[in-house]
């Protein structure tokens, strides 16, 4: 059966982005159909300036939105990724076999120090090297397959070419993933920006429905989103983006198709009415699963845990041969006493 890893950094609140671009296909095919791994990749959050009563706080979220979204531990596997040590362990490993010039040419690394100085701030060096984290977080499961978005490519093409790489050098050890396409409805963009992708980690609310927005909340975010200068109702992503992305955020919530939805509609009010009524449908179950999850934190608490533990098991013996083929010395059990020793 095809494996496959996704992970969910808790660097914001998610979004209507998030789960129609991908946890709403997690829960409805990926735990079906392959044997899944979901991981809130708490150490990504880490790379620069960060709260981190807000990263406990957001990486539990994260885990019941993920639970409330349809995963079933039953099926999938979800944990949070420091409760794995593979992940690190491995991780340095990998920033053994990669080089300083993939790090820097990465386009987030590129985007985001420059952003941090300009803030007056020093660049982590974690921001320069967690892609070698992120490979860690995908080769220790041996996946196959990582679905991701057209920002995420980039890392999984590193990722194969350190596997490779590994793979040539110390013996296979790794197995190569692919980077999957999201499927349509993953490009929900920001409703005051629809030029742009609308991302959890921007904090400028107008613009992003929040999964545990109240209705009213949602209903005007919807209704102030931006729209074009014509009065028609066409889907042309190029010459009304804001329209487009309103007819296929009601197109993914109603199963339809964005450009037979356009015919329907003579005015931009009642596409944006018809457009919020679906949206807060479509979080409602969401809403109301979540929260009968934070009343019993328990629950929550041991998902994560048998996760972990399921997870650990499934990467310490491919972290333990890429140790061994790397050239490290085994460590010896305590029960085993060392050969010669006390003589």
């Amino acid at each position: 059966m095809t494996r496959v890893f996704s992970g969910v950094k808790p660097t914001g609140h998610l979004t209507l982005g998030n789960y129609l671009g991908a946890m709403r296909r997690w829960a409805a095919v990926d735990q079906h159909e392959a044997d899944a791994l979901f991981c809130i990749v708490d150490l990504h959050a880490l790379t620069v300036e960060h709260d981190p009563a807000r990263v406990r706080r957001l990486s539990r979220q994260a885990a019941t939105l993920l639970l409330a979204s349809g995963l079933d531990p039953e099926l999938c596997t979800v944990f949070v990724q420091s409760h794995v040590d593979e992940h690190t362990r491995l991780s340095y490993l990998l920033e053994c076999v990669a080089t300083d010039g993939e790090m820097r040419r990465m386009i987030q690394y590129k985007e985001k120090a420059p952003r941090e100085r300009a803030r007056g701030g020093s660049v982590r060096l974690s921001l320069l090297t967690y892609p070698a984290l992120m490979a860690a977080d995908i080769l220790a499961y041996g996946a196959d397959e990582v679905p991701v978005g057209d920002d995420q490519t980039q890392h999984v093409e590193l990722t194969r070419d350190l596997a490779v790489r590994f793979n040539q050098r110390y013996g296979h050890t790794f197995t190569v993933p692919k980077a999957t396409p999201p499927t349509v409805g993953a490009r929900v963009m920001n409703l005051q920006d629809p030029t742009s992708k609308m991302g959890k980690s921007d904090d400028a609310g107008p613009g992003i429905v929040y999964l545990l927005d109240e209705p009213d909340v949602v209903r005007k975010k919807v209704m102030r989103a931006v729209t074009d200068s014509g009065r028609d109702v066409v889907h042309d992503r190029e010459e009304r983006p804001g329209v487009a992305n309103l007819l296929e955020i009601l197109a993914a919530c109603t199963g339809g198709d964005p450009k037979e939805l356009a015919g329907s509609y003579a005015s931009y009010g009642a596409l944006k009415k018809d457009t919020a009524d679906a949206v807060v449908e479509v979080l409602r179950p969401l809403r109301e699963r979540h929260q009968a999850l934070c009343a019993d934190p328990g629950y929550v608490d041991g998902v994560l845990r048998d996760g972990a533990e399921r997870a650990r098991a499934m990467a310490r013996p491919t972290v333990d041969a890429a140790y061994r083929a790397i050239g490290l010395l085994p460590a010896v059990s305590g029960a085993d006493p060392a050969p010669n020793a006390a003589r």
